[in-house]
């Protein structure tokens, strides 16, 4: 299999080390972080969801709208929009990009954050909720005729989308979700199953969960991988910079209030990120779980640090797992973005081109 990068553009430059600067919806910044992506290479750019954030699909028109190649990854929250709705929204945006569009569904979250947009359905009944969603999100993109639908949270008479996606059969459908609700909604609709970094065993055992829920359905799913590289012209100044982007994250979040600890989080998936961080902050041959540690594992917060050629080599090693998709961001959003363009995504697609010319390389 070839080798996907997605990147991630914001609205405004903000990491974990840098507070928000500039208007919450900065037009230069979203075109310089779409020309950044494009020129390095990548194949999508995530565009991000939250209840307080700027409208994705919207952010994503524009960035799709200052470049030519570049592919976006449209994160996507489950009932919040009728799914006929949505499903024509999207298509629509795949017709005038010309098939540049993929759908990241996110349905989890903690509770507090979707009572903010008045959602107040448990977590198990949210992931419920988002099982029939894409079903008539796919019946939708593909049925040539009007359908109906039936289920506990919709019920559709006559729904019928004039508009199709450019791509067939649809565009292509991520999935986040690391929850025992959320692994078989995964294997029934997931086109990719997004998974944040976590160790090579975590990575093992959620790839073989994920494919034996795809297997009930007769489906195969490929795997996405989310990790913030750390890179550096050597390992001794690579791990001095995550060491320094540590303390630059504790500095912040102690200026702003915030918790200097792995608290509970309300999610499986920061779970799972602080049980590898108990394990240590170097593990494997250089994940890296320090950030994760301090944030409570907020959301994508783990990295690989070390030289590009040394992080491409660590690459390697999921992708011998089964990850065909790498999500990368910086601490540095858009240094970084063409930092991986220039240093890392060449040597990553070359270290593939020759497992594909060697397969018995990746089975030795």
């Amino acid at each position: 299999m070839s080798v996907e990068f997605i990147g991630f553009i914001g609205t405004q430059q903000q990491s974990e080390i840098h507070p928000p600067s500039g208007p919450v919806v900065d037009r230069d910044y979203v075109e310089a972080s779409a020309k950044a992506h494009e020129d390095g290479g990548f194949d999508r750019a995530l565009v991000a969801f939250g209840s307080t954030s700027p409208e994705s699909q919207l952010v994503t028109a524009h960035a799709a709208s200052v470049t030519e190649r570049l592919g976006f990854m449209i994160a996507h929250r489950p009932g919040f929009t009728a799914p006929t709705v949505a499903a024509r929204q999207l298509a629509t945006l795949d017709q005038f990009t010309r098939g540049r569009i993929a759908v990241h569904i996110i349905t989890g979250g903690s509770d507090d954050e979707l009572a903010k947009d008045g959602d107040h359905l448990t977590k198990d009944e949210r992931y419920a909720r988002t099982d029939e969603y894409l079903d008539i999100v796919r019946q939708e993109w593909t049925s040539d005729k009007p359908f109906d639908y039936e289920g506990k949270y919709y019920q559709v008479k006559g729904a019928f989308g004039a508009v199709k996606p450019w791509q067939k059969p649809h565009l292509p459908i991520y999935f986040g979700g690391s929850s025992d609700a959320a692994i078989p909604v995964a294997g029934k609709h997931a086109d990719i199953y997004a998974l944040w970094g976590e160790t090579q065993a975590q990575v093992r055992e959620t790839i073989a969960r994920v494919r034996a829920a795809a297997a009930k359905h007769g489906r195969q799913v490929r795997f996405s991988l989310s990790l913030r590289p750390v890179l550096a012209a050597t390992e001794e100044a690579a791990w001095a910079r995550a060491d320094d982007i540590v303390e630059r994250t504790k500095a912040l979040r102690a200026k702003a209030g915030l918790k200097l600890d792995g608290h509970a989080p309300p999610n499986a998936g920061s779970q799972r990120l602080l049980d590898a961080a108990a394990q240590g902050t170097r593990l494997d041959k250089r994940l890296w779980t320090g950030v994760a540690a301090v944030t409570g594992a907020a959301g994508n917060s783990t990295g690989l640090v070390g030289t590009p050629e040394q992080v491409a080599d660590a690459l390697l090693d999921y992708y011998d797992l089964g990850v065909t998709t790498f999500l990368i961001r910086g601490f540095d959003p858009l240094d970084d973005a063409i930092a991986y363009g220039r240093d890392l995504i060449p040597l990553v697609r070359d270290l593939v081109a020759q497992r594909q010319a060697n397969p018995a390389r990746a089975a030795g």
